[in-house]
């Protein structure tokens, strides 16, 4: 009998271990609204100007037409963004690029792949990003995943007690994603700002529903009887005292698995929930329009190195299914491809990758699709356009009616103004217009 329970101990001690791995894992790669308020109004557009001045000279007039120059040109009409890419400096023997997105050009950025080893409290790969603006006044943060268990079997829930002193991790029980934001998103990590607005993100929560499917036959595997999985998405509007605003979304994933006893009969459930999506955009009042534009271009231009990927992903693979597996910080480079983005890590640093070759970026025109997972979740705010360079197509948030790139994967400039064209005004040829595409 003590055989018997010792077995099912162990089976449930696996489940949990396992459950907080694949979900542990960094939203960019898990096939990673009805909201917020619709931020419809128009900007003000600021149109060229010309004035005509006299000259006198061999007793003619001559009208000279002054175009409007960079300097004339404001924030208003235009904001160019540029690609800036997150290296995973742990889990590989060189630093290898685990995803990319577009910020404003000037922005500050800090952002890289957190490690929690196996036989650790909360074990597996996360991450975290912070751009701003040299103000301070915009500020967009990706926050790490957090993720909690409970179990109503009581040998589970003092193994999961033990884990409470971990930083993204703890023990308490299920919470969905409005309760989560409310009472401990709000509280706990944002400063409590006043919650100005409240809405569900269907969008969000479909994106995540098509994941699920995926990862029951996985749990179905490891001896769970029945899985269930509740996932929820908001977005909301916050306001804090010193007068800023924010945009905040906040996605969570509860999976609800029901563990057997084939020797009394009984049962237990486990719970793990996961805040899969903790995006945070902070803005001044009167630049709501703008901070939701640049919001929609930020999130739909996620895009995840399928090699970085594949690699983190079959290491935890083996971690479960307990083969042998390469020690954190020797992983091998999968193809050359991302090897060649680690030398190039080593040799220039991080803030010149963006002048590597264009080939190297014909993943991420690739993995728009699976990358879709971040245009869902910023639905609730701006729809998302796609475009065409000379590279293919590209997502763009829809918030602007005009966009232009250097055909680098790199690039972007977005803006309302039917007047601006950065090719004369940036004295720069290289800008071509991108063209909508139905």
């Amino acid at each position: 009998m003590f055989h018997a329970a010792f077995q099912s101990k162990k089976i449930k001690t696996k489940l949990i271990l396992y459950i907080q791995f694949i979900f542990y894992q960094p939203k960019l790669y898990t096939m990673k609204a009805s909201i917020l308020c619709c931020f419809i109004s128009t900007l003000t557009l600021l149109t060229g100007t010309s004035c005509n001045s006299q000259e006198h000279a061999a007793g003619k007039n001559k009208t000279t037409t002054k175009a409007k120059t960079a300097t004339q040109f404001t924030e208003a009409d235009y904001t160019e963004f540029i690609r800036a890419r997150v290296l995973d400096k742990v889990g590989f023997s060189q630093p290898a690029e685990a995803f990319s997105l577009l910020i404003p050009k000037g922005w500050s950025f800090d952002g890289g792949i957190i490690w929690n080893p196996p036989g650790t409290a909360c074990a597996g790969t996360n991450q975290g990003v912070k751009a701003q603006s040299p103000d301070g006044k915009f500020i967009f943060e990706m926050l790490p995943n957090y993720t909690w268990a409970f179990s109503t079997g009581q040998p589970m829930a003092g193994f999961n007690q033990g884990q409470t002193n971990a930083k993204n991790c703890s023990y308490g029980e299920p919470l969905n994603a409005e309760a989560y934001f409310r009472n401990v998103f709000v509280r706990n990590e944002l400063g409590n700002p006043e919650v100005v607005s409240l809405t569900s993100n269907k969008a969000g929560t479909q994106a995540m529903e098509a994941n699920n499917n995926k990862v029951r036959q996985e749990l179905i595997q490891y001896g769970a009887n029945q899985v269930n999985f509740y996932p929820s998405s908001v977005t909301a509007k916050v306001k804090w005292s010193n007068g800023s605003e924010g945009i905040v979304i906040c996605a969570v994933n509860i999976v609800e698995t029901i563990v057997p006893n084939p020797y009394n009969g009984s049962s237990s459930k486990i719970f793990t929930s996961n805040a899969s999506e903790r995006i945070v955009f902070v803005h001044p009042p009167s630049e709501r329009e703008r901070a939701a534009n640049m919001l929609s271009v930020i999130m739909s231009s996620i895009r995840t190195n399928n090699s970085w990927k594949n690699a983190v992903d079959n290491f935890w693979v083996g971690i479960r299914q307990q083969k042998h597996v390469a020690h954190i910080g020797t992983i091998k480079m999968l193809d050359d491809q991302t090897r060649e983005m680690g030398n190039a890590a080593i040799r220039k640093g991080q803030q010149n990758l963006n002048t590597m070759d264009a080939n190297m970026r014909n993943w991420e025109a690739s993995q728009q699709s699976q990358d879709r997972i971040h245009s869902s979740f910023i639905k609730t705010i701006r729809e998302v356009e796609t475009y065409r360079d000379e590279t293919g197509r590209i997502e763009l948030g829809s918030g602007y009616n005009h966009a232009w790139s250097r055909s680098d994967g790199s690039s972007f400039i977005m803006s309302d103004n039917p007047n601006f064209d950065p090719s004369s005004v940036l004295q720069d040829n290289r800008w071509k217009e991108m063209k909508k595409v139905e």
